[in-house]
C-alpha cells in the first residue's frame, strides 16, 4: 500500500514539474574579488606604474597568496606573453614592459582572470529531463589582467575580457534518452 502511495506521488510530481524549469540545474561561478567587470576595470586602472606597489594592490584585494585567480608569473613567463613574433625591437613595447625585461629577476608579472557567469537550463523539465531538448543559457562576464612588478612596484598594466557573456547552448536528441542507445550497440572491433 504505502509503495502504491509513494509511486502515485512520484507520478503526480513529475506530471505536475513536466513544465517547470525550476527543477533544472543552474551552475554560478563567482568571483571572490570583483563583484562586476566595471569593478575589475576601474580598480586595475586605478593602478598608476612607478608608483603602485605591492602594498597598494593589497589593498586592492589583489593578493596572490590570499586571492584565487592570480597566477604569478616568472620573468621568462613574461617574455612568452608579451614577445610574440612579430616584434623584432624593444622600441616597440611599452617602456614598462622593457623595464621588466631588462630587470630579469627582478620582474614579476600577475596575471588575474576572474568572472562572475551563470549556466542555466531552461525550457520544459520533461524533454530536458527525458533528454529530447536541453537548452542552456550561459550569462555573466569575464575579466582578466596582466600586472607587471619591478622590486614589488607596478611598472605596466593593462586589462582586458568580456563585460557580457550571452550565449544560448540548445541540444536536440529526436529519440530523446535512446539517443545513445545506438553506438553503445555496435561492437568495437579493436577489441
Amino acid at each position: 500500500m504505502r509503495r502504491d502511495l509513494c509511486y502515485s506521488g512520484l507520478t503526480l510530481l513529475i506530471a505536475g514539474a513536466g513544465g517547470c524549469s525550476l527543477l533544472l540545474p543552474v551552475t554560478k561561478t563567482v568571483s571572490p574579488t570583483f563583484q562586476s567587470f566595471e569593478e575589475a576595470r576601474q580598480t586595475i586602472e586605478s593602478l598608476v606604474p612607478g608608483q603602485s606597489d605591492r602594498t597598494t594592490l593589497t589593498a586592492l584585494g589583489m593578493n596572490p597568496v590570499k586571492q584565487p585567480n592570480i597566477v604569478i608569473l616568472t620573468h621568462a613567463d613574461v617574455l612568452r606573453r608579451v614577445i610574440s613574433g612579430n616584434i623584432l625591437e624593444k622600441k616597440d613595447l611599452d617602456p614598462g614592459i622593457v623595464h621588466c625585461i631588462d630587470a630579469r629577476d627582478n620582474c614579476r608579472g600577475w596575471e588575474l582572470n576572474v568572472s562572475q557567469i551563470t549556466k542555466a537550463r531552461n525550457g520544459f523539465f520533461l524533454s530536458d529531463f527525458m533528454n529530447f531538448r536541453r537548452r542552456t543559457e550561459t550569462t555573466g562576464w569575464r575579466f582578466n589582467a596582466l600586472i607587471l612588478l619591478v622590486n614589488d612596484v607596478v611598472v605596466y598594466r593593462t586589462w582586458g575580457g568580456q563585460p557580457i557573456v550571452s550565449e544560448l547552448e540548445v541540444h536536440t536528441n529526436p529519440l530523446g534518452p535512446l539517443q545513445d542507445v545506438g553506438p553503445s550497440m555496435v561492437p568495437n572491433p579493436i577489441r
